[in-house]
């Protein structure tokens, strides 16, 4: 068997073993490991693994996650995300529909300190979620709202997944950072204008919430402009330079940390909780960096992703005609696959097919300008029936609704998504814009 077609077995390898429902991670170390080892011989893949995992898990740069992650199960634990849905009901519960709009703009500010999507989903369906069924909200429009909402938590900077792929690709992560701010600004509006639309077309199903006097509603902001100053620290500190990445992670989690124990509450308990909880979550990350980066190893030396870009370059298609099929790919992987797994096993094969087209732009802006893309359609995977995983997140916070529901509830968020996509392919100055000044 030539190297082109062991890269070919590979991939039908990962499909094989997560369809056996093998971890992602440990389904591509198998597979890449086989692969490399039927290309190379097992002492050079065993001396690679020695040398990979050291060189790969030594970074200083990876301290980063954990310490994200940390942040988020501290806000969490600390209560934040009631705070935050608080503040935006109380601004916007008395609109019509006004409930699941305040969901939506409480989702948007609690990723924007979680970074993760399902954990946003999670979170936000045990606040937001029964305050929408007391008030009269039809679980379609209750559940779809909260599946969409959680998409902001890989959207919204600091995001995890922008972290790995800044490392993946060697790019700055506060200018990925930045440049989702826009896109994430037009996803929350988005969202919300869908959210508008579904209570002007049927009014009975996002009846309005009574309105609270200005003092309540000056009273509830007051809760959430610590977190908000963490938020803005963090993103404003990496990109303008007062400290790395790492260190405005670890300012962000000590930060919140601190918030979470003096207001929120946490105690000693919560605070053990959140560190095992980080601990794991983390372990898992890096399994399946580890098994990414053997993976993405074994398809260098079997020569298939040059032989792809090659190919698809042959082929004349219009640069934009080539990334509306790498898109469509993403979005139809990112209703059965996680998140971080999907960018990280596709990598490898979609960033030599983009670098060899010419959009118009420098290497450093096609890859922040694709990796803005790739997240974005990897967002609307996560709610696109009938597989989404937020879908089924949702579905199982809220057991008395039947998934059909949250399906026909999803769709107007899924249609605000796709338009969203075309703009930023249509107009690259959407991501491109703010990390370009600086």
């Amino acid at each position: 068997m030539n190297p082109h077609d062991i890269g070919v077995a590979m991939f039908a390898g990962v499909a094989v073993l997560l369809l056996a429902r093998v971890p992602v991670g440990v389904a591509m170390l198998l597979a890449g490991g086989a692969g490399y080892a039927a290309i190379t011989g097992w002492w050079p893949l065993l001396n690679t693994l020695k040398t990979l995992t050291f060189s790969r898990f030594s970074s200083y740069t990876l301290s980063v996650i954990p310490l994200f992650l940390l942040m988020g199960e501290f806000a969490t634990k600390g209560g934040m995300n009631a705070a935050l849905f608080r503040a935006a009901r109380a601004w916007f519960g008395h609109w019509r529909g006004g409930l699941a709009v305040a969901t939506i703009g409480g989702c948007a500010a609690f990723g924007a300190i979680c970074g993760s999507s399902l954990a946003t989903a999670a979170t936000m369906s045990q606040v937001a979620g029964p305050e929408m069924r007391k008030a009269g909200y039809s679980p379609a429009l209750a559940t779809g709202t909260l599946a969409a909402g959680g998409t902001l938590g890989i959207l919204i900077p600091p995001s995890v997944i922008l972290v790995i792929y800044a490392i993946y690709t060697e790019q700055s992560i506060g200018n990925l950072f930045v440049a989702a701010a826009i896109p994430g600004l037009l996803a929350t509006v988005g969202y919300m204008l869908v959210v508008n639309l579904h209570a002007r077309l049927a009014p009975g199903s996002a009846p309005a919430a009574p309105r609270l006097p200005w003092a309540e509603r000056v009273a509830m902001s007051r809760e959430i402009w610590p977190a908000a100053c963490v938020f803005l620290l963090v993103v404003i500190g990496i990109y303008a330079g007062w400290f790395s990445p790492t260190e405005g992670a670890a300012v962000g989690a000590a930060a919140v940390g601190l918030l979470a124990a003096t207001v929120g509450g946490m105690r000693l308990r919560g605070i053990g909780e959140s560190l095992l909880a980080t601990a794991e979550t983390t372990a898992l990350m890096f399994l399946i960096l580890l098994g990414a980066e053997l993976f993405s190893a074994a398809l260098a030396l079997s020569r298939l992703p040059a032989s792809l870009s090659g190919w698809v370059v042959s082929l004349g298609l219009a640069p934009l005609a080539v990334l509306a099929i790498i898109l469509t790919i993403y979005l139809v992987l990112g209703c059965a696959m996680e998140s971080l797994a999907m960018v990280l096993l596709t990598l490898p094969v979609f960033l030599p097919v983009m670098l060899a087209l010419d959009f118009g732009l420098s290497q450093t802006q096609l890859l922040v300008w694709f990796g803005i893309l790739v997240l974005v359609a990897v967002e609307v995977g996560m709610i696109s029936p009938p597989f989404g995983l937020n879908l089924f997140v949702i579905n199982a916070m809220a057991k008395d609704v039947p998934i059909t529901e949250t399906w026909r509830g999803v769709l107007g968020f899924c249609a605000s998504d796709v338009v969203r996509l075309a703009l930023l392919v249509a107009f690259p100055a959407l991501s491109l814009w703010l990390p370009g000044l600086s």
